[in-house]
C-alpha cells in the first residue's frame, strides 16, 4: 500500500521532489515564519560589519543578554518586573535550550500540553522520561481547563510541566493569570514548569499572555523564545530563555557548548531587537490579516475556526469525508503548501493549519479552500 508522505513547513525540497513543483512557486503557509522576510536593516548592517566573523564571540554574551532584557522591558511588559541580563542564556535556537533544559533536569514524570510541537517529547524520550499529555479540548475552542489541569499536576508529582503558549497548532494562548495559578500549583506539587514562547510576539496584546513578567517571582519558571518565526531567521539559530533559578541556569551554562552562538548571530540578535520600525510592521500585518482571514473563514460553513493567538490559524474541516490529506494534496497542486495536522496524534478530526503570510497570498489562499469545499458539498 502506497502512503503519501507527510510534510513539515520547512520541507520544500521534499515537496519539491514528490509533487514536482518547483520550490520557488510554492507558498510556504506551513513554516509559521513572517511574511515581511529578513529586516532590510539587519541585512544591511550585517552587510557591513562581516569583519565580527574573525573574532570569538564574547563568551557570556554581555551586550545580547543586555539588548534581550531592554527588548523584554518594551514590548509586554506593564511593570518593571522583567528578567534582567542575569536571568538570560542565549543558545543555538530555542531547539538547543529545549534540550539543555530536559537533558540537565532529567525528569522522571514529565507532562506536556497537547498536541503540540514534537520537539518536547522527542527530548524527553531521549532521557526515558515518562511521559504524558494533557490533551486541549476541541469542545472548550482548546482553551484549557485550568483547574482541571492542575489537579492534574498535584496528583501525578509531575518533575517537569511544558506549555507552548501559543500553542502549536491550535493558536491557542494562556493569559498571564492563569499561568500564575498553574505556577502556584507548580510551587506546591514540586513541578517545575517551562513555557515556550516562540509565538508570544505575534499576540493582539502580548501582556496579557508572557509569563516575562513572572521569571523573577518564580525560580521554578523558565521561559523560552527565538527569533527563527517573527523575525524571519530560522537560518540564524538564535534562541533565548530567561529563569530566575541561578543553580538551574548555572547548571545550564555548565552543560552548554561554549559559544554555540556566532559572532553575527549575537550582532544580528542586538540588532533585531532594536529594529522597533520591522516590529512595529510585522505586528501591524499580522494582527490586521489574522482579523480579515478569521472573519472571512467564519462564513465558511465548510470550516470551523477557533481563537488565534499566533501567526497561524488552525481550520476543522467538516465536510463529510474529506481528509486533511485530501485539502493539502489539493492546495499544493496550486502552489499553496499548508500543514496538514493529521501528524499531531492528540488533535482527532481532520485538521489543518495555515499561518498569515502577504495579504495577496492570503487572498489566494482563502478563495481556493473556499472553492474546494463547495465544490465538495
Amino acid at each position: 500500500m502506497n502512503t503519501k508522505p507527510q510534510f513539515h513547513g520547512s520541507d520544500l525540497e521534499a515537496v519539491e521532489a514528490y509533487y514536482h513543483i518547483p520550490k520557488e512557486q510554492i507558498v510556504s503557509f506551513g513554516a509559521n515564519v513572517n511574511p515581511l522576510g529578513l529586516s532590510s536593516y539587519v541585512k544591511e548592517q550585517l552587510a557591513a560589519n562581516l569583519d565580527v566573523l574573525s573574532s570569538y564571540p564574547d563568551r557570556n554574551y554581555t551586550e545580547l543578554k543586555t539588548a534581550i532584557s531592554q527588548y523584554l522591558g518594551t514590548h509586554g511588559s506593564c511593570d518593571a518586573k522583567t528578567p534582567s541580563p542575569e536571568h538570560i542564556i542565549v543558545g543555538n535556537g530555542s531547539t538547543e535550550l529545549i534540550s539543555l533544559l530536559i537533558q540537565t533536569r532529567r525528569p522522571k514524570k514529565a507532562l506536556l500540553l497537547g498536541p503540540t510541537y514534537s520537539e518536547y517529547s522527542r527530548e524527553l524520550t531521549l532521557t526515558e522520561s515518562t511521559l504524558s499529555y494533557y490533551n486541549l479540548k476541541e469542545e472548550l475552542d482548546f482553551h484549557l481547563d485550568i483547574p482541571d489541569f492542575c489537579r492534574t499536576i498535584r496528583e501525578n508529582d509531575y518533575d517537569l510541566v511544558i506549555i507552548c503558549n501559543p500553542n502549536n497548532p491550535t493558536s491557542s494562548a494562556l493569559s498571564k493569570e492563569e499561568i500564575r495559578t498553574i505556577l502556584e500549583t507548580c510551587r506546591s506539587a514540586g513541578s517545575f514548569l517551562m513555557i515556550d514562547e516562540t509565538y508570544v510576539e505575534f499576540a493582539p496584546d502580548i501582556s496579557e499572555i508572557t509569563a516575562m513578567q513572572l521569571v523573577p517571582d518564580y525560580p521554578e519558571l523558565m521561559v523560552l523564545r527565538g527569533v527563527s518565526k517573527f523575525f524571519a531567521a530560522p537560518g540564524l539559530r538564535l534562541g533565548y530563555g530567561a529563569t530566575s533559578n541561578h543553580d538551574f541556569l548555572s547548571s545550564l551554562i555548565q552543560m552548554q557548548n561554549p559559544w554555540s552562538l556566532s559572532s553575527i548571530g549575537a550582532l544580528a540578535g542586538r540588532l533585531m531587537l532594536t529594529d522597533e520600525s520591522y516590529i512595529s510592521r510585522t505586528r501591524s500585518l499580522i494582527l490586521s490579516e489574522r482579523a480579515r482571514m478569521l472573519e472571512t473563514l467564519a462564513g465558511n460553513s465548510h470550516l470551523k475556526t477557533y481563537p488565534a493567538y499566533a501567526n497561524f490559524i488552525l481550520v476543522r474541516l467538516l465536510t463529510p469525508g474529506l481528509t486533511s490529506q485530501e485539502a493539502f494534496d489539493h492546495l499544493i497542486r496550486q502552489g499553496l503548501m499548508i500543514r496538514d495536522c493529521s501528524t499531531f496524534e492528540q488533535l482527532k478530526g481532520e485538521y489543518i493549519r495555515f499561518c498569515i503570510m502577504s495579504p495577496q497570498d492570503n487572498i489566494r489562499l482563502l478563495n481556493e479552500l473556499n472553492n474546494y469545499t463547495h465544490t465538495l458539498k
